[in-house]
């Protein structure tokens, strides 16, 4: 298992929290407007370069809406000329043209990342609080793929969809995409409680993503259900695999012992430095504190990588190094980021 303790795998700034769409489960809390005290240029662009001597890590622009800002092409092309292999996750608005989606290739981005809620305009619009959202979505993924931008699809699972999955699989595999990030709910946010699947649902959405992996042209990886790392672990077992094959280059075995904090960092559009975006503890600035001393040094996210501090069946489990058990989603329901995942069924030896 990869030690986490220097560098993270992937970093994700959030430029701005500003987006004209009106999200249900909005992490964000997402307002039209952009925030006064969001980072400016030159600061995104020193943010990029500590990032770059922090090491070679995945780096995600996301939002709210990154075309809020006039700067993001800027920013991108910034990055990529840093050495950072680069994605960019645009709101499905009147912003995201035909030729906004050029320009974000123009700047060398690697892959440009959509949501998509709903395998129809009436499922995904009412998800996405905008009429059209649907329909921006599907014509962004075909320019993508006729220019060839490489695209992924992101899809938070909920009681209104979790019906349609294998729909919404469909137009993935159809869209040429070459990734399907699943997102389980964190009631964080304009997120509720109400919205989420139970532990039960839970396994029941892994035994479909697990069983459609084996199929589609497209890998498949979950946001905050690390368990997925366990089911998946307990699948190959019975199958004779074997573990997760970690040597291999699967989506699975690259999401291997991540977790919020550990190997994961995320900057907030003021500064902030949190374990992830789900997990709104912040651990320092990156406007008065060096990025990879936070990471690297801080309290929450030394204690957030050993895995002996996990409290409850998390504390126990035999798989807690490769999965841990999601401490956004666990700091969310009971306000201790080390409690046990509270949407796990598996019970410890």
């Amino acid at each position: 298992m990869r030690s986490f303790d220097e560098a993270p795998f992937l970093v994700i700034w959030e430029v701005t929290q500003a987006c004209d769409l009106a999200c249900v489960h909005c992490r964000a809390s997402a307002q039209p407007a952009r925030h006064p005290e969001e980072l400016t240029t030159a600061e995104g662009f020193a943010l990029l370069e500590e990032i770059r001597r922090f090491g070679d890590p995945l780096m995600v622009f996301t939002g709210g809406d990154p075309l809020k800002r006039a700067d993001i092409f800027d920013l991108l092309a910034h990055s990529v000329e840093c050495g950072l292999r680069t994605t960019i996750t645009p709101s499905a608005t009147p912003l995201l043209t035909p030729q906004a989606i050029d320009r974000i290739h123009q700047t060398g981005v690697a892959r440009m990342a959509v949501s998509l809620d709903g395998p129809d305009a009436q499922l995904h619009d009412g998800f996405r609080g905008v009429d059209g959202s649907f329909d921006r979505t599907i014509a962004a993924l075909e320019h993508a793929k006729a220019i060839g931008l490489e695209t992924q699809v992101n899809t938070t699972v909920t009681r209104n969809n979790v019906h349609r999955l294998s729909e919404i699989a469909a137009i993935v595999a159809g869209s040429g995409s070459r990734l399907w990030s699943v997102f389980f709910l964190v009631a964080t946010g304009r997120a509720t409680q109400q919205l989420d699947l139970s532990p039960d649902e839970y396994e029941q959405v892994f035994e479909f993503l697990y069983d459609l992996s084996l199929t589609v042209p497209f890998d498949i990886k979950t946001t905050e259900a690390q368990h997925y790392r366990r089911y998946t672990a307990q699948q190959r077992k019975a199958s004779g695999q074997g573990g997760l094959g970690l040597s291999g280059k699967g989506s699975i075995a690259r999401q291997a012992g991540i977790n919020d904090g550990k190997g994961l960092l995320f900057v907030s559009h003021t500064g902030e430095v949190c374990p992830s975006g789900f997990l709104p503890v912040a651990a320092g600035n990156f406007r008065f504190e060096r990025l990879d001393q936070v990471y690297r040094n801080s309290a929450l996210f030394k204690v957030l990588r050993d895995t002996d501090q996990l409290e409850g069946k998390c504390g126990v489990c035999q798989y807690r190094n490769l999965c841990g058990g999601s401490r956004s989603r666990a700091y969310a329901i009971t306000g201790n980021y080390l409690a046990e995942d509270p949407n796990c069924v598996f019970q410890p030896a």
